[in-house]
């Protein structure tokens, strides 16, 4: 088989900072920005990787969630604990001043793990994790 992603889900609580997040602070090129019925659907990936994207999209947009169901995707995200995704850089201590420098939420400093790598984590405004990996 050939496969490769394409595409990974963020859900996002506001568009707009969300954008300015993955634009200006990690440095992601804007791809699509879409509208439909009130809500919007943004794609944005790394610059350099055209085939690898990340869709910020209104988690309230499925049709087949309930209600209380919307509500308990609400609170997950608040809390931070909805959605995750796992980045990787050379440089993983000069990614983590960058992002700090931004004003990022800081959920775990750059430590060594005993797993192999050198990591740090941050969330972004909609409250999702987002990992930065640093290869041994």
């Amino acid at each position: 088989m050939d496969l490769s992603i394409h595409a990974s889900f963020l859900p996002h609580a506001d568009a707009d900072e969300s954008v300015a997040f993955y634009r200006d602070v990690l440095g992601f090129e804007v791809r699509k920005d879409v509208g439909f019925n009130g809500m919007r659907w943004v794609t944005v990936g790394p610059a350099g990787q055209p085939g690898t994207s990340v869709v910020l999209y209104p988690p309230s947009a499925d049709p087949g969630v309930t209600e209380a169901e919307r509500q308990t995707v609400a609170e997950m995200m608040a809390k931070g604990t909805y959605a995750v995704i796992l980045l990787a850089t050379t440089d993983v201590d000069g990614t983590f001043d960058r992002l700090q420098a931004h004003d990022a939420e800081v959920v775990q400093e750059p430590t060594d793990q005993p797993y192999g790598v050198r990591d740090c984590a941050f969330r972004d405004p909609a409250g999702n994790l987002i990992r930065i990996q640093q290869q041994k």
